[in-house]
């Protein structure tokens, strides 16, 4: 089976799937600047189940941001398969179904899904089963090192993974008692990878081209898996893509940068409900990081009052920079 995540390129570059963060106007985005695939946010088996209307637009997608999969939660097989059909049946964009099995929040963990699956490898592979059963697309995984220090267990969780019938792993190297604190452990990646016949994607601390490299070179890995790195940065896919061609790269002016800043708030504004506008605040001092003016920009930003107010700030900061 020739998976869509690598039609692209030998070595692909994709955009994590990140709650709040990865929506389609930022998947846009970042397939425009040279990211391979992407990820919708993460899903909720459940929420589909019973028919949330906010867990049904997550399903959204745009043509601009193909290929792109769907990522599901959940801990339940027999609900996870009929999502994972449902799906299948009625996204016909979606090239891919991810199964989340290592998110490390409380309110996911502590109904037994994310990374709380593995602690239960059997129920893990029960529900990896399940969904490949039920789909007519690729079926991948997104786990981590382990539980915790005294629980590592990626390795036999990859292989469990497997031979549950998963088209592609992604392996993120913290355990879910570090969240995202310490560095990414390299080492229990490249073990992930030799233990399968499948590909693996690796994930953790990609922030820079040299990072990209680093994670292919020290693990084997089939690909990059870029998260928080591409937070206000989605210029790190041309940068990444630069290095792995051998081209030149030029990093883009502070003006360029928030240029972008406003197609994704005016993208944002355009699709969603207005009254949301206050989540574009994180993704503002995101993209501001580092530049002349952005405490100032920031402070400004986590004040305004409409969308029009935040719009006619982040275009005079961009002015400011010119």
């Amino acid at each position: 089976m020739t998976l869509p995540v690598f039609q692209k390129h030998d070595k692909p570059v994709v955009l994590a799937p990140m709650a709040g963060v990865s929506d389609s106007v930022f998947r846009r985005i970042c397939v425009e600047h040279g990211c391979d695939f992407t990820y919708t946010e993460m899903v909720s088996a459940k929420g589909l189940l019973y028919g949330g209307r906010k867990t049904r637009e997550l399903l959204r997608i745009s043509p601009g941001e193909l290929p792109c999969a769907v990522q599901l939660f959940g801990s339940d097989p027999e609900i996870v398969a009929d999502m994972v059909k449902m799906i299948a049946d009625e996204c016909p964009d979606v090239s891919m179904i991810d199964v989340n099995m290592g998110c490390p929040m409380p309110k996911i963990t502590g109904n037994g899904e994310g990374s709380a699956l593995m602690r239960d490898v059997p129920r893990a592979a029960a529900v990896m089963s399940a969904a490949v059963s039920a789909s007519r697309l690729p079926v991948s995984c997104k786990f981590r090192k382990g539980w915790d220090d005294s629980s590592v267990n990626a390795v036999e969780f990859a292989r469990a993974m497997e031979e549950s019938g998963a088209s592609l792993l992604t392996v993120h190297g913290r355990t879910r008692a570090q969240f995202y604190h310490g560095p990414a452990d390299r080492e229990i990646i490249a073990r992930a990878v030799q233990a399968v016949s499948i590909p693996v994607l690796g994930n953790g601390d990609i922030f820079s081209a040299d990072d990209a490299e680093e994670m292919l070179e020290k693990t084997g890995c089939a690909g990059i898996m870029v998260a928080r790195g591409a937070e206000g940065d989605p210029f790190i896919f041309d940068e990444i893509r630069a290095r792995l061609d051998g081209a030149e790269y030029t990093p883009p002016a502070d003006f360029e940068r928030m240029n972008e800043a406003i197609r994704h708030a005016e993208g944002f504004l355009a699709e969603k409900d207005p009254r949301l506008f206050p989540e574009l605040r994180k993704h503002m001092s995101w993209y501001s990081k580092g530049m002349r003016g952005a405490i100032e920009f920031r402070r400004a930003v986590n004040t305004a009052r409409s969308p029009q107010e935040l719009l006619d700030l982040i275009y005079a900061f961009r002015d400011s920079l010119i």
